[in-house]
């Protein structure tokens, strides 16, 4: 398949947003500690499967991020092949209120990536990741930060095969999502290793 790339702004959010960011949770990773605060993950199936769809999480999808932040410093990247929509990615950076940035001018955050579910596992995802690591160089950042969630455990192999790293667990970042494990992988963008 033929995948381009295109840096896009906040005006195109519409047109994202139509990408579901919807997947199957049928394993998720589960936290064992191992003394001393050392924590090792273990991988095992769910049953029943069930849909995790990140929109419809609080805090609403693409649609609702103008109304919260500025996007002026953000990237939204658009893969297609020909007309068709593949997927997109939106990179946040240097932007008050992202706490996620951690008020760090040398950290961006892949705020989003989402592939339509025809597409997935064909290379789409690892090009946006690469364009997106591209834009954060560029903007003289060091690091790039991710947060996913024990439950997409597609995501954290697809990180950890982007060359990430898991950097931090958070249990007790979810109140509301009981069983859902916040974590937060990073990218050295400097081409030294963590």
């Amino acid at each position: 398949m033929n995948i381009q790339i295109r840096e896009d702004n906040s005006s195109t959010l519409t047109e994202y947003a139509e990408t579901p960011m919807t997947f199957t949770v049928n394993r998720m990773l589960t936290v064992k500690e191992t003394g001393f605060g050392g924590m090792i993950l273990e991988e095992h199936r769910v049953d029943p499967p069930y849909t995790k769809d990140y929109d419809a999480c609080s805090g609403g999808g693409p649609l609702t991020w103008a109304n919260r932040w500025d996007l002026s410093n953000w990237v939204f990247l658009s893969a297609f092949s020909g007309d068709k929509r593949l997927g997109g990615a939106a990179v946040a950076w240097n932007t008050p209120g992202v706490f996620m940035l951690e008020g760090c001018r040398e950290l961006a955050v892949l705020w989003d990536i989402r592939i339509h579910p025809e597409y997935r596992g064909e290379g789409v995802g690892s090009n946006l990741f690469k364009t997106a690591e591209t834009w954060a160089i560029g903007k003289g950042c060091k690091y790039l930060k991710i947060e996913t969630q024990n439950v997409n455990v597609p995501a954290c192999l697809f990180y950890q095969k982007q060359g990430c790293v898991l950097g931090a667990i958070n249990t007790f970042a979810y109140p509301d999502l009981p069983g859902e494990i916040c974590l937060m992988w990073y990218k050295d963008l400097t081409g030294n290793q963590i």
